[in-house]
């Protein structure tokens, strides 16, 4: 099966936002409704953990430490789920998965988009008379 295709991720300063997609380019409509979708985030050496989760019934679960931060939606009309990621943690930092789970238990998988939260180097200001 083909991978599910995840987009959005990149570097960001604590504190800004990003905002995540997820599709699957050959969904139907009737599918992406019915399943559930997931958004999980691995660091190295450590399992996958669910971030946020959106079920066929409009229920939306997030992990305690997104809460407030995260925001899990769904786009019909494009058939993607995104996932809005504000007020950004170093915490944060991780490769970030989307899941999908069919009416049959079929679960598939994206590929993962790296997320760093982290300050910049600076820039020197000098300024002399």
């Amino acid at each position: 099966q083909e991978p599910l295709v995840e987009s959005g991720g990149g570097l960001v300063e604590p504190g800004g936002s990003l905002r995540l997609s997820c599709a699957d380019p050959r969904i139907i409509l009737s599918t992406f409704w019915g399943n559930t979708w997931a958004w999980y985030h691995q660091t190295p050496g450590n399992e996958r953990e669910l971030v946020a989760e959106s079920t066929p019934g409009g229920t939306t679960n997030y992990a305690d430490s997104v809460k407030g931060r995260f925001t899990i939606s769904r786009d019909n009309a494009r058939k993607r789920v995104y996932l809005q990621m504000n007020n950004l943690k170093p915490e944060d930092t991780a490769v970030y998965y989307c899941k999908s789970i069919d009416s049959r238990g079929t679960v598939r998988w994206g590929q993962g988009t790296q997320v760093t939260v982290r300050w910049g180097q600076g820039t020197q200001v000098t300024v002399s008379s």
